[in-house]
């Protein structure tokens, strides 16, 4: 935001003395008032940019208040700039799609799979009665001097269970939907890992299209450099008029503003993937990891 503001600060800069030089000129009759007025449009155009980014630029640096435990009227120190940001050394631009198993999300559906499994046991484990065979012996008599008379004793066999044996299919129904339970689950697994992977994928072609985009936007810097250094030579040697040389300035500072938006751009990517990925892939050592990717 910093490097935008910066940039189109210039941008109004030279935009304003291009048309101090049309007013010069308007003055001696060397441009039309229609030139003049076209002039002012572009440059209250630009001051119009400018307000937006300054208001991102606050609401980043909010962010960043709150992000370090502080409230959004506390200073941070810290000032960062566009130049001061770096890519990685090592970058990868195709990863097995197992590492997407460090995602928070992955592992939480995974956990979730497993649960819904143990549930469907415990389903089955219930559908099959515990029973418990117990044997009492008593007597009926009525008096003390009859206890052990013929007749008045008896034996009972009983099976008490810790679970009916009929219930109305409920104890079936129970695992019915336990099944379910673990087949939705499976699916919603399924989902997320999808999901995953076409995050990662959609960070790594971001990646590389970007990546290209940044090389062509550098040319095209480059370009209106050269273009402006020639143009300024030339004015030297009366080769060339002060509104050329400020219209070139002007359109390589454009060229300025848009190689900030595509460097950002890029380092975006990068921390969508490390997003992507859920972190912490680049300090696994395990043996079945492939060795360090290059890009």
């Amino acid at each position: 935001m910093r490097e935008q503001i910066d940039v189109t600060q210039r941008i109004v800069d030279a935009q304003q003395h291009i048309l101090d030089t049309l007013k010069r000129q308007r003055a001696l009759g060397d441009v039309s008032e229609g030139d003049v007025a076209t002039q002012v449009a572009a440059l209250e155009q630009s001051r119009a940019t400018l307000p937006p980014l300054e208001k991102q630029l606050a609401q980043q640096r909010d962010l960043l208040a709150v992000l370090t435990g502080r409230r959004p009227d506390e200073h941070i120190p810290a000032t960062f700039t566009l130049a001061s940001l770096h890519l990685p050394k090592e970058l990868p631009l195709s990863l097995p799609g197992r590492l997407v198993e460090q995602r928070p999300d992955v592992r939480a559906a995974e956990e979730a799979m497993h649960a819904a499994s143990a549930n469907v046991g415990v389903a089955l484990a219930a559908r099959l009665p515990n029973i418990q065979i117990t044997a009492t012996a008593g007597s009926t008599a009525e008096k003390a001097s009859s206890l052990f008379d013929t007749g008045t004793g008896f034996w009972s066999l009983g099976a008490g269970l810790t679970q009916p044996l009929f219930e109305g299919g409920t104890l079936k129904h129970k695992q019915r939907a336990a099944e379910a339970a673990y087949d939705q689950a499976a699916a919603q697994y399924r989902g997320v890992v999808l999901a995953a992977l076409q995050s990662v994928a959609d960070a790594l072609h971001a990646i590389r299209a970007d990546t290209e985009a940044l090389a062509a936007t550098e040319r095209a810097e480059r370009a209106a450099a050269h273009s402006l250094s020639i143009l300024q030579q030339q004015l030297s040697l009366g080769d060339a008029s002060q509104s050329q040389v400020l219209a070139s300035e002007l359109l390589w500072r454009q060229s300025l503003l848009s190689l900030a938006q595509a460097r950002a751009t890029r380092l975006s990517d990068t921390t969508a993937l490390f997003q992507a990925l859920g972190g912490g892939w680049w300090n696994r050592h395990d043996d079945s990891d492939p060795s360090p990717p290059h890009g």
